[in-house]
């Protein structure tokens, strides 16, 4: 579960946010936590949720982890913090009723509740007009907080109902620092880190034989395109296409190869300690010697193209061949 700390180092406007009106006392009745996948919306909800409860509070904010109410929602079996997740596909009206019946009854363990709604632009509707009532006619000790990815979807009356924290993607740096923690060889932590922003999704490409196996091809790539010979449509055919053997395997591939080329111009242009192959760094140093900065951007360029032409259905095989004659000529 999401910290303080870590919430003071990866979403600061938010934590600023939030101590100050529980310091105050002024906490809202309904948030709007909105952000990309992985910036720690749903950790926040649940961090404030033993805020708003706990029993003895550090420094006016901080649960204490120790008291009764702050171990029972850390163990998701508090009765009055209520989690509504999509049923299927989306939330549906049965679902926010139920809700509502659940916060008529007395609070079980104080007079507060709270409820926390995940993915709260699925709701169908049915339901987001049930949940607007519930919101114009917030009962007193009440919280809610919603979660959204899109809040574009959300409606503007509901909206207008919330105080709305954006979370900020977290920076591949960050990602990578909670990957070496975890003991993640600090070559593969920066490549995990600008593939993904979520950090147990970074973490299981680490874990995944795939991920390693899928870089080694990846540089043998690259290695082919910088050695002038003819061998690139033959590693294509034999070992490239069985491997990337799926539409976003594919996708993974090339993005893997463009921070490659990515690499050249970060060190052409003096930001080498922007280099993420940092174990190639020797080899990577001597072709940007050789390539000029235009030549290299020329590949950025048709890497780039690669994979917008892979999300428009060109035949996967056609589309790599095209572009490692495309990275030959330069």
């Amino acid at each position: 579960m999401i910290s303080w700390k870590q919430l003071e180092k990866y979403q600061p406007r938010v934590l600023k946010t939030l101590q100050n009106t529980i310091q105050k006392n002024r906490l809202a009745h309904a948030y709007l936590f909105e952000g990309k996948r992985g910036t720690g919306k749903k950790g926040t909800a649940l961090l404030l949720a033993r805020s708003y409860f706990c029993e003895n509070l550090l420094d006016g904010y901080q649960p204490c982890e120790q008291c009764k109410n702050c171990k029972r929602i850390r163990s998701g079996n508090h009765p009055d913090v209520h989690i509504v997740e999509p049923d299927g596909l989306s939330i549906k009206k049965w679902q926010i009723q139920a809700l509502q019946e659940e916060f008529a009854k007395t609070g079980v363990e104080s007079n507060r509740k709270l409820y926390i709604i995940s993915h709260c632009d699925k709701m169908t509707a049915n339901a987001a007009n049930s949940l607007l009532k519930f919101l114009e006619e917030p009962t007193k000790g009440t919280m809610a907080i919603l979660l959204t990815e899109q809040i574009q979807q959300i409606l503007r009356t509901i909206l207008s109902r919330c105080q709305i924290l954006s979370f900020q993607p977290l920076s591949p740096k960050a990602i990578q620092e909670e990957l070496e923690k975890k003991g993640v060889p600090s070559h593969i932590a920066a490549l995990a880190s600008h593939l993904t922003n979520h950090v147990e999704e970074a973490q299981r490409l680490c874990e995944d034989t795939w991920f390693a196996e899928a870089r080694t091809l990846v540089i043998k790539l690259y290695e082919i395109l910088n050695s002038r010979q003819n061998k690139a449509l033959l590693y294509i055919h034999n070992q490239w296409m069985p491997f990337f053997d799926h539409k976003e395997k594919l996708e993974n591939g090339l993005d893997l190869l463009l921070f490659l080329y990515k690499d050249l111009i970060s060190i052409q242009t003096g930001l080498e300690n922007n280099v993420i192959y940092r174990d190639l760094l020797s080899m990577l140093k001597q072709h940007a010697l050789q390539l000029s900065q235009r030549a290299v951007l020329n590949h950025v360029v048709s890497i780039m193209e690669a994979k917008k032409r892979l999300n428009a259905n060109v035949h996967p095989q056609l589309l790599m061949e095209q572009l490692v004659l495309t990275l030959q000529e330069g």
